[in-house]
């Protein structure tokens, strides 16, 4: 399936459905026509044709080089293409896969409602993206469960002689079944297996989870060495702490935004789009990794976008961007999101992001002072080490 991505809205061969894009109809009516659907979902998986990975493929191309009004939509002050952009373009993508793979012939549409629950990576292989040179995307489902499944993509240049790859793994959640999956030769075999091999990764990342359990008994080692390096060799006290040279206090390195959600921003159950939180949360971090570094930082990788919760039309949401670990020129940042309720001064956590950013020079160590801090740099840790070891 070809596609051409037309003011950030993705525009479909005559074979899709338009009724799959959000935008193209009244939102409320939308949504009522989703909600009549409910009663044309399987009671079971076996009712479900069995699909294949080509089933779904998608490709996409973003007309940057062709199309000056929408290349200023995309473009940044450094003049390369606006990371934030590109990743609500990914989500659109990631979840118009899974529909096309659950697309029901008789309908001429998928009875499911999809949203993106998690995304569990976005690596780059090449920092800078040229501005005028056309974009294209590429993807399709690689893994399904019962009710979930999990698309891969691929962004390149083209026209250029460097590449830009992202793959992403987009969870996507459902309360109904899903159509199965077929690999077809040792290729799709090996992408489906690595599917598996993600499912079982979250579990036991979840079942580690610093907010679970103890560190480890080396990272304890780790967050004793921190504290030593802070005291104050003139007192004999575990109190009076001092930051070591070339270092700063987590606590000064936070950067915090509000948005107030519009409905500009909404998605087919009106409910604030994914990709725009992702967008600010990319923003919001990356501003960090500036201020922190002194100078313009490059994504490395994004990993375990969580969505915990939707975001209502109206709420006010509260960002806050903190770099939790920083190796060489290397720095670790976590964003997190909540609504707060004005009303009763309620805060309800929303999303989680994990942004890894690499710089021109060597910054700053970050140092944690409290226990609730070194968790957080502990966790930056782990995240950072599993970007190294997935390059």
């Amino acid at each position: 399936m070809f596609m051409t991505l037309l003011n950030s809205q993705l525009i479909p061969d005559e074979s899709l459905s338009l009724s799959l894009l959000p935008s193209c109809r009244d939102h409320q009516q939308a949504l009522a026509d989703r909600l009549s659907l409910s009663n044309q979902l399987a009671g079971s998986q076996d009712e479900l044709p069995v699909r294949r990975m080509k089933d779904s493929y998608i490709e996409v191309h973003l007309p940057l080089g062709t199309d000056p009004t929408l290349r200023e939509k995309y473009l940044n002050y450094h003049k390369g293409v606006r990371f934030g952009r590109i990743l609500e373009d990914l989500d659109s993508l990631a979840v118009l896969i899974c529909y096309s793979h659950t697309h029901n012939k008789a309908l001429q549409r998928s009875p499911l409602s999809i949203v993106t629950a998690l995304v569990d990576k976005i690596g780059m292989t090449q920092q800078f993206i040229h501005p005028d040179c056309d974009i294209k995307f590429t993807g399709h489902v690689t893994w399904v469960g019962k009710t979930s499944i999990e698309a891969k993509m691929h962004m390149s240049q083209v026209h250029t002689h460097t590449h830009t790859h992202t793959h992403t793994h987009t969870h996507t959640l459902m309360a109904a079944f899903v159509n199965p999956l077929k690999p077809e030769g040792p290729e799709e075999e090996e992408l489906f297996q690595q599917g598996e091999i993600n499912k079982t990764r979250r579990v036991e990342l979840s079942t580690a989870s610093l907010l679970k359990v103890a560190p480890t008994a080396e990272e304890r080692k780790i967050v004793h060495s921190l504290f030593l390096n802070t005291l104050d060799t003139k007192t004999v006290s575990f109190r009076s702490r001092v930051l070591p040279p070339n270092s700063v206090w987590m606590e000064d390195a936070k950067v915090k935004g509000l948005e107030i959600c519009h409905p500009q921003e909404r998605n087919i159950f009106n409910r604030i789009f994914g990709g725009f939180l992702m967008r600010k949360a990319y923003e919001l971090g990356w501003a960090n990794a500036c201020a922190y570094g002194g100078c313009r930082p490059n994504l490395v990788a994004v990993d375990d976008i969580l969505f915990q919760k939707p975001v209502e039309i109206g709420s006010l949401l509260l960002l806050s961007s903190q770099v939790c670990y920083t190796e060489g020129n290397y720095i670790q940042v976590r964003v997190h999101t909540e609504v707060l309720d004005p009303l009763t001064r309620h805060h309800n956590t929303t999303n989680v992001f994990h942004f890894t950013f690499v710089t021109d020079k060597d910054v700053p160590n970050i140092v944690p002072q409290s226990y609730g801090e070194s968790m957080l740099y502990l966790d930056g840790k782990r995240h950072f080490n599993q970007t190294l070891e997935s390059q």
